[in-house]
């Protein structure tokens, strides 16, 4: 039986359930007990599980991931929350140097099962700082696993997943806006492969790419597309690394376009990867250059216009679909 949920209550019934089920799994972070989480994620937990298993930390990114990656270097499962992934860089040695390179460091001896989670990209008003979404740079990094779910019945299954199956370490990036969204999450355990993207929506004429918040916006634009008479199949990565291209090839096989929407900048981004792989492999499949929309080459600022105008919209998408099936110049 599937009931109505916040995702931050699906992410919660994710640590909760794995947590039961195994005692070495253990969480730490910022407020992330005494306080019940700066985005309430960890509400209540520390009542239920007590102060050695939810683990309040002082402000130092570094220091309490180093603690979280010898601790799983050493049998535990830890789960690290970053209030913000715009904080975790300060933890990048260790996530970077330590974590993602001992198993092959170690000749296969140390694996580092260790999930980091917390709030990705932007957020509405926060200023630059605090503004960044970090997929492409994590992915970009052998060792690591990147997940990156916009909805709260994927982002339980892959959490799940995370914390009970993978003994790599997994970057688990959620968006401090969806936290309150609501989606239909079964009460029966359930989890979800990673490296597996989900159509969301099937079509025929264009294949629109998203992860993340920005599946909104594909999906948005999908309707929009759809009173027009124009069917376009909506592929949800889910997963950025390992990155299923293999679903988005079958897709393009069947639409001969696609698009791609995200938040990353655009250089050496999750766009750009897919696109190598997709003329590599379906050249001869598509009818029209590969189109991106992304978000701006430049900081986010902090005045909310320009916010909206650095970030992709669903006009902005629309529009590219319309340029790839060359119905608009």
């Amino acid at each position: 039986m599937a009931r109505q949920i916040a995702f931050r209550e699906a992410l919660r019934e994710a640590m909760t359930e794995e947590m039961k089920r195994d005692e070495t799994v253990f969480l730490m972070g910022e407020e992330v007990a005494e306080y019940n989480g700066a985005y309430k994620v960890s509400q209540g937990m520390l009542a239920e599980f007590g102060p050695k298993r939810i683990i309040d930390t002082p402000i130092s990114e570094l220091g309490f991931t180093a603690v979280g990656v010898g601790a799983a270097q050493n049998g535990l499962r830890p789960i690290v929350e970053f209030m913000t992934w715009n904080f975790a860089v300060l933890a990048l040695d260790q996530i970077l140097n330590t974590a993602s390179k001992m198993l092959a460091m170690s000749g296969g001896q140390i694996s580092c099962p260790i999930v980091c989670r917390g709030g990705n990209g932007s957020a509405g008003q926060l200023g630059a700082q605090h503004s960044t979404a970090f997929e492409s740079l994590y992915a970009n990094i052998p060792g690591l696993k990147v997940v990156s779910p916009s909805n709260g019945y994927d982002a339980k299954g892959l959490l799940k997943q995370a914390i009970r199956y993978e003994n790599d370490p997994v970057m688990f990036m959620e968006s401090e806006q969806m936290y309150g969204d609501k989606a239909e999450v079964p009460e029966e355990e359930y989890y979800i492969e990673l490296g597996k993207a989900d159509v969301k929506k099937s079509g025929r004429d264009v294949t629109i790419v998203s992860f993340n918040k920005m599946m909104k916006v594909a999906l948005t634009a999908a309707e929009e597309l759809e009173k027009e008479d124009i069917h376009a199949e909506v592929i949800d990565l889910r997963t950025i690394r390992p990155l299923d291209w293999h679903t988005i090839l079958e897709s393009v096989k069947k639409t001969n376009r696609l698009v791609i929407v995200e938040e990353q900048w655009p250089f050496g981004s999750v766009s750009s990867e897919i696109s190598y792989r997709i003329q590599k492999e379906g050249f001869d499949y598509l009818d029209a250059p590969i189109r991106r929309i992304t978000a701006a080459d430049a900081p986010l600022h902090y005045a909310p216009n320009l916010v909206a105008a650095a970030l992709p919209s669903v006009a902005g998408t629309v529009k590219l679909v319309k340029e790839v099936m060359y119905l608009e110049k």
